[in-house]
């Protein structure tokens, strides 16, 4: 049934979706009170009270969006679903970084569009993207095929993943994550993350340190009314440099800044401050 409702999902124009997204939002906003909670003291932490009370509303929407719009993303074709991409700002980030002649490192947070980066860039190169098994394993099959197509690769999120990962890197080619998933249990560290300590995955510093890569960042606006996306690049705005904990710190900061350019668009009911199982516990704050 999962699976079903996946592909009907996919046969609706990106507008009429969209629309439903903004519902599925809201449903899921009222039926569940832990989610309620998670999401307006996740807004707060990031950003004061005030701006958290404008935008929180609209957020949820967006939300809802983002879910439902992956189907569209996932199962369209690639030529189709990248019109959709109606503005580019920072390409020239791209050109650069290839020019430079080494592998380029994506990260992308769950910001506005963030399947669409990938697809996008695979259709000008090949890209291997870091993945986790969907919680419907039902929708595994369907999830893996959109994601594995075309110039599209992926890497399980584990040990051979990330050899494959680096293997890509070295090889001159682009390598795409969203670092801002709670990882497992030893595989991150207490850093912080607007203002409080979150389990932060390593795996995105570890990958900036590889010799001759570029670190580009990126995400893709939702434009109002189903006209599409803006899709943006951008280097780090300060180098990622020191030991692999300084840099996941940084590429928080980064994300942070990310994040601010449009906050509604991001996934505030995603619980980031969990501790995971086999993590020591969080740091004190004063």
């Amino acid at each position: 049934m999962a699976s079903l409702i996946f592909k009907f999902l996919a046969g609706l124009p990106l507008g009429l979706l969209q629309r439903l997204g903004v519902l599925a939002g809201w449903l899921t906003y009222a039926l569940s009170p832990t989610y309620r909670r998670r999401l307006r003291a996740n807004l707060e932490q990031a950003l004061g009270h005030d701006e958290a009370r404008r935008i929180w509303r609209r957020s949820v929407g967006e939300i809802g969006k983002q879910a439902l719009e992956l189907a569209w993303v996932l199962l369209r074709p690639q030529n189709e679903i990248t019109t959709k991409v109606v503005q580019v700002s920072g390409w020239e980030h791209v050109e650069a970084a290839e020019a430079n002649g080494g592998g380029i490192l994506f990260i992308t947070p769950h910001l506005g569009c963030f399947e669409i980066t990938a697809q996008y860039f695979s259709l000008h190169k090949p890209i291997t993207v870091l993945y986790r098994p969907p919680k419907k394993a039902v929708l595994q099959p369907v999830i893996n095929a959109g994601r594995r197509r075309g110039n599209m690769h992926l890497a399980p999120a584990d040990v051979s993943g990330v050899r494959r990962l680096i293997k890509a890197l070295r090889a001159g080619e682009a390598v795409g994550m969203l670092p801002d998933q709670v990882p497992g249990g030893g595989e991150g560290a207490w850093l912080p993350f607007f203002g409080r300590p979150a389990y932060t995955m390593t795996l995105a510093a570890r990958l900036s340190e590889v010799a001759g890569v570029n670190t580009i960042f990126a995400w893709a606006e939702r434009l109002p009314g189903g006209k599409g996306f803006h899709l943006r690049f951008r280097p780090p705005l300060t180098p990622l440099d020191g030991d692999t904990h300084a840099r996941a710190a940084a590429i928080n900061r980064e994300l942070e800044a990310q994040i601010r350019e449009n906050p509604a668009q991001y996934l505030w009911g995603y619980n980031r401050y969990k501790r995971p199982s086999g993590a020591p516990p969080a740091p004190a704050t004063r």
